[in-house]
């Protein structure tokens, strides 16, 4: 029955992630888009995808990874992670550079605009601090990265929750729960387990 509990939660994570995004690419407000602004598009939606599955790999919920793969898959879940909010900022300044500058800047008129660009910068610090983790340490770290991915998974949801565009609206709140369950969840457990160390 093993391997049929395996499945399930596989299956269970890609939908959870692939039905949004499916959705999402049977809008119509895709009519009449460009190529650049559809892509900034589904690489938000990428993004906000891979979110749900970084705390799930780095707590070892993931079944059929040891712990050494999954942090190694974390680690690069993050450069993906990473690489498609470039996409995503860059086709959107591309499409609009005032529209674009002045989110950055946090004057846009749209309220879900400063959530994305602190959710932005928060990953951007990850990916810089990541570089000297060694130097920082590892309790250092774990508290810079865990304040920063609650800024990250808060900022994402709220951005995404707000955003009134291709996404779906019952898969999107879905899978936005799911992404702030996780977190919730892992973080939680991180802060019992060291709790009980150091009693």
């Amino acid at each position: 029955m093993r391997w049929a509990r395996v499945s399930l939660i596989w299956a269970a994570l890609i939908a959870a992630i692939g039905v949004p995004a499916a959705l999402a690419a049977a809008s119509p407000q895709l009519e009449w888009r460009d190529a650049i602004y559809i892509a900034a598009g589904f690489a938000g939606i990428v993004a906000l995808g891979l979110l749900l599955v970084q705390p799930l790999l780095i707590a070892g919920y993931l079944p059929g990874l040891s712990a050494y793969r999954a942090r190694r898959v974390h680690h690069w879940i993050g450069g993906a992670l990473v690489a498609a909010l470039i996409v995503h900022v860059a086709g959107l300044w591309i499409t609009s550079p005032p529209d674009m500058i002045d989110a950055l800047l946090f004057r846009s008129p749209t309220p879900f605009s400063p959530f994305g660009v602190i959710a932005f910068w928060a990953v951007a610090a990850v990916a810089v601090l990541a570089l000297f983790r060694r130097r920082l340490g590892l309790r250092t770290w774990r508290v810079v990265h865990m304040s920063l991915a609650a800024v990250i998974v808060a900022g994402s949801v709220v951005h995404a929750v707000l955003i009134e565009g291709t996404m779906e609206t019952i898969s999107k709140a879905a899978l936005c729960a799911l992404v702030v369950a996780a977190a919730f969840k892992v973080m939680t457990d991180l802060w019992m387990r060291r709790k009980r160390t150091l009693s």
